[in-house]
């Protein structure tokens, strides 16, 4: 009886759905979704940050700290849709967006006015994949909530990613320190090792120089 109903519901979202499939197939549904998308995510969006606000201040509660040495925070947000994480970055934050829809435009110029703690840069309409617009190194921080499920190639865009970012102190920090490497992913090394049994955990110490704060500590057995 359950499969049967199972396979009923099926039926019937499929026959729902037809006519969007058939929208898609003559290559029409794309443009109807970006027109349409942003008004519904308008919407969604109202209701998804009242639940998850603890949850972005938590996120978000750090970012000075990744500014670079002008103090200024320089934040790109990918796939910044209606501007709704812009209410949780720092005052002063300098904020540039980047999304393939144009339509979310009108939608990021209420937010901007409505948030008049950020210093706004501006809008690339562009996909992740390819942000040749953004500079090299340029960026403190880069955003990206609610988007990689949607993305056609999500390593390329996290490769972009790297290489928008600001570079770290790590080459300088291997000639000061005896060859340490501050972005060295050692656990990584741990777990493929093939130890028959391995208990590892990260943790912030509780050091004065936030770098050096990340650690993991733990044991492995032959």
């Amino acid at each position: 009886m359950m499969a049967l109903t199972i396979s009923v519901l099926q039926l019937a979202v499929c026959i729902l759905a037809f006519p969007m499939y058939l929208l898609n197939f003559l290559g029409m549904w794309n443009w109807i979704c970006k027109k349409w998308f942003p008004h519904f995510l308008a919407k969604f969006i109202v209701i998804y940050n009242k639940q998850m606000a603890s949850k972005k201040r938590e996120l978000f509660s750090n970012l000075q700290e990744f500014a670079g040495p002008s103090g200024k925070l320089s934040l790109l947000e990918l796939g910044c849709g209606t501007g709704a994480n812009f209410k949780f970055y720092p005052p002063g934050c300098r904020v540039a967006c980047i999304d393939p829809n144009p339509n979310f435009e009108k939608f990021l110029v209420k937010s901007i006015a409505q948030n008049r703690h950020l210093q706004f840069e501006r809008f690339v309409v562009a996909a992740g994949e390819n942000m040749h617009q953004v500079a090299d190194g340029s960026m403190d921080v880069v955003v990206c909530t609610l988007v990689l499920c949607s993305v056609k190639n999500e390593k390329q865009i996290l490769q972009e990613v790297r290489r928008v970012l600001r570079p770290v102190l790590n080459p300088v920090w291997y000639l000061l320190f005896d060859g340490c490497s501050l972005t060295r992913e050692s656990w990584k090394t741990l777990e493929q090792a093939g130890f028959s049994k391995l208990k590892l955990q990260h943790l912030q110490a509780p050091l004065s120089w936030k770098l050096m704060r990340p650690h993991i500590y733990g044991y492995a057995v032959k």
